[in-house]
């Protein structure tokens, strides 16, 4: 690579204008922010400085942000001198992520241990501008608050799951969801691509699998990049062995033995499962995980394990019978165990690290034991509602890796308002207002010492209700910005207060750059 890069944006600008300043209102809010006299303006025949040629991408994400506002060519350079940004990669000791910000009058500066800290940098500089500069043929000159900023990720994983099974995302949707992510630094998306209701991703050695719109390994591709410029890892789910009605209506000899001439409905027949009994699954499934391994960089992958209608399915299976009294088990559950090691051997030998959906011995409280016994390796994901303080108790007891995402805080698809109810498909959900997603405490007062296992936080948008982009961006926002806070910022550091004065300006701000959201109207009362 050469040592400078021209990257080139088409925009009328006009540098007779008034000068637009934004107000400070960053979420999640930094560790440490002082606000300074005067302001850096944005202006043509800007110069950009990197440590490093690895921040190319980064400093290419920058522009495109300013692609709107800066009409002539932006000279991004390795040297150091005579530059209006400068990004200095350099081990400042912090965490991933983390970053140190200061713009003055005459220059930005911003020092980073790691790429994310850099993309954590360059989103809290979107923050700092108005959301009229997405706007093409706005004549304003722009400029950045001059600031001092310190900041640093509470936790790593800051996830937000995307239900593609029950509705479809096509590309610009996804890169959309991808977008607001980053700029509220949430950087794990967690993509819900099979259930019942559809398999929205193609397998070549099942071609029957996918549905009328699937992504191909190309569109797959292309959102990995894209996701991974912003700093956005992207991270697979297939579910198994329930919520696979899909699957088992093209493929009906997956089923147990008693389920396999009964009628499959995709997005009206539930509760079957694939038949723990069969050996044809477990290869079915490694060829399976060997595709979407293959498709994904990210070194993790979901596979499910919730919801499983064990008493319909494998306690009236003859093979799965056998298979109980060839290990001598006494329930039908304890078959969670031959199954999940056959599935998550095959994960293993395609080099990922398994991820479920944290089950319990009921599905409501009280509880006191996990359904089975999880391999040491599993991640967790608690999600039961008023059983995440059992669940969060249990595995740090057990060593297991656990990611917050209580559905009663942190399932996007509940209402967010009295009234405030999906257009179809109401199935009675609770209401989750914006004040009750803001309280969530990760770590559910325990003391630190008994946090170190939690992993982060994750907000959840099932499909089962969401009719369109428009109402998957409003049913999530602003209480994703809850859920970025709580990923974020310490516990010590946070306010309800505060937050509140911080949403209705990022309310604005989106309503301006044309994101369809909810207006906490409640909150100003």
């Amino acid at each position: 690579l050469s040592s400078s890069l021209l990257i080139v944006s088409a925009c009328v600008f006009s540098s007779c204008t008034p000068t637009v300043k934004q107000e400070i209102a960053i979420l999640p809010t930094p560790v440490s922010l002082t606000e300074q006299s005067g302001s850096f303006v944005l202006k043509d025949g800007m110069k950009i400085g990197v440590s490093d040629q690895s921040l190319f991408p980064a400093v290419g994400y920058l522009q495109e942000i300013l692609r709107n506002v800066i009409s002539s060519s932006v000279e991004v350079t390795t040297d150091q001198n005579q530059v209006d940004m400068y990004f200095q990669l350099k081990d400042t000791g912090g965490k991933p992520g983390s970053y140190k910000l200061e713009s003055t009058p005459e220059s930005v500066r911003v020092e980073a241990t790691d790429y994310s800290g850099f993309i954590s940098a360059i989103t809290t500089i979107r923050q700092l501008l108005p959301a009229t500069i997405e706007v093409q043929g706005e004549k304003q000159t722009y400029s950045i608050p001059a600031v001092q900023i310190e900041d640093a990720p509470r936790f790593e994983w800051r996830g937000f799951m995307l239900d593609a099974s029950r509705h479809f995302w096509n590309k610009d949707e996804v890169k959309h969801v991808l977008d607001l992510m980053s700029l509220y630094k949430l950087n794990k998306f967690h993509w819900h691509l099979s259930d019942d209701q559809g398999w929205s991703i193609w397998i070549e050695t099942y071609p029957k699998l996918a549905g009328n719109r699937f992504y191909t390994k190309q569109d797959i591709q292309e959102l990995v990049e894209y996701a991974e410029q912003r700093h956005v890892q992207v991270v697979p789910e297939i579910d198994v062995p329930g919520h696979t009605v899909s699957l088992l209506a093209k493929y009906p000899d997956m089923a147990c033995i008693h389920q396999r001439e009964a009628e499959k409905f995709i997005g009206k027949t539930g509760h079957m499962m694939l038949c723990a009994g069969n050996e044809e699954v477990y290869v079915m499934m490694d060829d399976i995980i060997r595709e979407v391994a293959g498709m994904f960089k990210s070194p993790l992958m979901h596979l499910g394990g919730d919801e499983a209608d064990i008493p319909k399915n494998w306690a009236k299976c003859d093979l799965c019978r056998l298979l109980m009294k060839k290990k001598n088990y006494t329930e039908p559950v304890q078959l969670m165990i031959p199954f999940f090691e056959n599935i998550l051997a095959s994960v293993r030998k395609y080099g990922k690290k398994p991820i479920l959906w944290f089950e319990l011995n009921n599905e409501y409280p009280p509880a006191d034991d996990y359904l089975f016994p999880y391999p040491k390796d599993v991640v967790l994901v608690s999600w039961r509602g008023g059983m995440t303080p059992t669940g969060l108790d249990l595995s740090a007891e057990r060593g297991h890796n656990v990611i917050m995402a209580p559905g009663e805080y942190c399932y996007y698809d509940y209402p967010q308002y009295k009234g405030d109810l999906p257009e179809y498909n109401n199935w009675g959900m609770p209401m989750t207002t914006l004040e009750r997603a803001y309280r969530l405490d990760p770590g559910y007062g325990r003391p630190l010492s008994k946090q170190q296992h939690i992993w982060g936080v994750m907000g959840a948008l099932w499909g089962e209700a969401i009719i369109d982009i428009n109402r998957a961006t409003y049913m999530s926002f602003p209480r994703a910005f809850a859920l970025a806070e709580a990923g974020w910022t310490q516990m010590e550091n946070r306010s309800w207060e505060s937050f509140k004065k911080r949403v209705l300006p990022n309310v604005n701000e989106l309503m301006k750059a044309g994101v369809s959201i909810r207006v906490p109207f409640e909150i100003a009362r």
